[in-house]
């Protein structure tokens, strides 16, 4: 047994039994090791973005970590904009980043690099083995290390030799897993007196207790009590539909945001710093919270139970059992024109209960997620970090994780085009998703931000960095040419139709929902 043995037994021992990989040679051993672990399923994805997002849309859904093989630190590095989504949800991912055999490090060869300072940026944790004899234990602290609280990516350098040469001990042993902090009662009842006295108070959910259900059953039976539950613009995974209880999302632009936060006199804050603005702009402020005369509270830190603190801050304000759930109501069938509204439409009737829907549809997401309230049961996972490119690779490991449940990929056509290596991937593997590519054929968030940011009206010049026009992308043969059937859809009808197919037949699929 080898170093490359000892860590995939580790790995399996500790339950990671998904493998996302784009291997290199420092890593043949453990794909070699993989043929003796059939318990680990290996995904091959055909760019490290795709690797990553997968790994996030697996951890987001399983409630656990995948681990990703990547190679060297240019393999960790193409992976990085989904890192960095995926710590800003705080997934827990474990990161196996193949390096050059610890004698071959000093000779500088083409692809050495310093990893741990690539992987430092987003990781809750790096080291590098030394010998073969350390990769056990190192694996397991990784694991570990990868719930947190609050939960993220560590990743382990596994430097050649430590995979091939063999391993003299056979313990494998268990990640210490550590749970989230009990919030005091005395600042549950501290903020319950602040808020009886508050006129128009908000309690900011952020991403931890946001994605569980316990948080957002206790934010409804806040809502019922009379404080204002705000989730963050973009969940990591919130569950959606009739039966539950459905919070506000904070307004993307600042100035909206400003607007509906405006007479709120207490901000409570659950697991998040202060809500701050996307981006800074002329003469508008960063953080969101009304200037003067607002107040700023901690409920829970991002290491607290701050599902269990808001429950708890419920009973102190007597508030009922559960707050106002979601009727079941679907959209009406719409005709003519195919706009992202009469899209979500489609997506609205035909969403099956179960659905896992991966977010990256950018200016058409709002019109979905209006459409898509009184569906049936489902779990929504946004775009947490705001790198465009990870709708397919978060549907890729959703699919992986959530077997048996159908998943949709909702993607604006500028994003997509970062990783649509990811098509390939859910046809190698028969996953059950529906792309929908949003083609509007420009970077329409970005023609929206020009003038947002006083910078004007886009001229010649400009014009041609946001738009995509020229030529215009096939998606369906795009799709087609990796084994993914796929349809372009120009009007209402036929993208209800469309969609209402994918979702009655199994396996990959892909439609061009083609804007005007």
């Amino acid at each position: 047994m080898n170093g490359a043995d000892a860590l995939i037994e580790t790995l399996i021992d500790n339950d990671v039994t998904a493998c996302f990989a784009n291997p290199g040679t420092s890593e043949m051993q453990f794909v070699s090791a993989l043929d003796r672990q059939p318990r680990m399923r290996p995904v091959l994805c055909l760019f490290e973005g795709v690797v990553t997002g997968a790994a996030d849309g697996y951890g987001r859904v399983a409630g656990k970590p995948a681990c990703t093989l990547l190679h060297l630190g240019p393999g960790y590095g193409n992976g990085v904009a989904n890192l960095h989504n995926a710590r800003r949800a705080f997934t827990p991912i474990v990161n196996v980043i193949g390096d050059h055999a610890t004698y071959h490090r000093q000779y500088d060869a083409p692809l050495n690099s310093d990893i741990k300072a690539l992987a430092s940026v987003n990781s809750v944790w790096v080291k590098s083995a030394e010998s073969p004899d350390e990769v056990a234990a190192l694996a397991a602290e990784a694991v570990g290390a990868s719930f947190g609280p609050p939960g993220g990516s560590a990743s382990l350098i596994l430097p050649a030799d430590c995979a091939w040469l063999p391993v003299t001990t056979t313990s494998r042993p268990k990640a210490q897993r550590n749970g989230k902090r009990a919030v005091a009662g005395e600042t549950i009842e501290s903020i319950a007196r602040k808020i009886r006295s508050a006129k128009k108070p908000v309690i900011f959910v952020g991403q931890g207790a946001g994605a569980t259900e316990a948080g957002v059953s206790a934010a409804g039976r806040l809502a019922a009590a009379g404080v204002r539950p705000l989730a963050e613009t973009f969940q990591g995974r919130i569950g959606r539909g009739a039966g539950r209880f459905l919070p506000d999302r904070m307004m993307y632009f600042a100035e909206q945001a400003v607007e509906d936060l405006a007479g709120v006199d207490l901000m409570v804050l659950v697991e998040s710093p202060p809500p701050a603005a996307f981006f800074a702009y002329p003469g508008r402020p960063s953080l969101l919270a009304p200037e003067g005369g607002c107040e700023t509270l901690t409920l829970a830190e991002r290491e607290e139970d701050g599902a269990a603190a808001m429950d708890a801050l419920a009973d102190a304000l007597g508030a009922p059992a559960s707050g106002p759930l979601q009727e079941l109501a679907r959209p009406e069938a719409r005709t003519g024109a195919l706009t992202p509204s009469s899209a979500g439409a489609g997506i609205g009737r035909h969403l099956p209960e179960g659905a896992i829907v991966c977010d990256d549809a950018v200016t058409a997401s709002q019109p979905i997620l209006n459409n898509t309230r009184g569906c049936p049961p489902h779990d929504w996972l946004a775009l947490t970090g705001g790198a465009i490119g990870l709708g397919i690779p978060m549907a890729v490991g959703a699919a992986v994780a959530g077997a048996g449940r159908k998943v949709v990929s909702l993607n604006g056509d500028g994003a997509a085009m970062y990783t649509p290596q990811a098509l390939w991937t859910l046809a190698r593997e028969a996953l059950d998703v529906t792309v929908v590519i949003f083609a509007n054929r420009n970077y329409r968030v970005l023609n929206i931000e020009l003038t947002r940011t006083g910078a004007g009206n886009p001229g010649p010049a400009a014009s041609k960095l946001l738009s995509l026009d020229d030529p215009a992308i096939d998606w369906v043969s795009l799709a087609k040419g990796q084994g993914v059937p796929a349809v372009r859809c120009d009007t209402a009808d036929s993208f209800d139709a469309a969609f209402a197919r994918a979702m009655a037949e199994p396996g990959p699929k892909l439609i061009e929902a083609a804007l005007p």
